[in-house]
């Protein structure tokens, strides 16, 4: 599991031949909203899902859109808490409380 460090340029989809990804390995952007308790649960349940569901082959960036509003734009977030999955395709999002939901997370390993 590697969370990778604070973002400050963004492209849908990124490139993420620069954060050490193996082919197999998930790339996941979760977007919140400051250092809330809500944010801070989000982060803690998107963790334990992705090494529950991953073995710990993922990649996380935390996106704070009260730091990085101009990131929500171009990540069209209307809510949060998003999680994005990037890679590998096809692009998913889960928006709200993040929950054991296994259709997010299938086809991703």
């Amino acid at each position: 599991m590697k969370l990778v460090r604070e973002i400050t340029s963004c492209q849908i989809p990124p490139d993420t031949s620069n954060v050490g990804l193996s082919r197999s390995a998930c790339f996941f952007r979760l977007y919140v909203a400051g250092a809330s308790s809500r944010s801070q649960q989000a982060i803690v349940r998107v963790h334990e899902l992705c090494r529950s569901q991953l073995n710990d082959d993922y990649t996380l960036e935390v996106v704070d859109i009260y730091q990085q509003p101009l990131l929500a734009l171009e990540g069209r977030i209307l809510a949060t808490p998003t999680l994005v999955k990037i890679h590998p395709d096809p692009i998913k999002r889960m928006t709200g409380r993040v929950s054991d939901n296994h259709d997010f997370f299938r086809n991703s390993a």
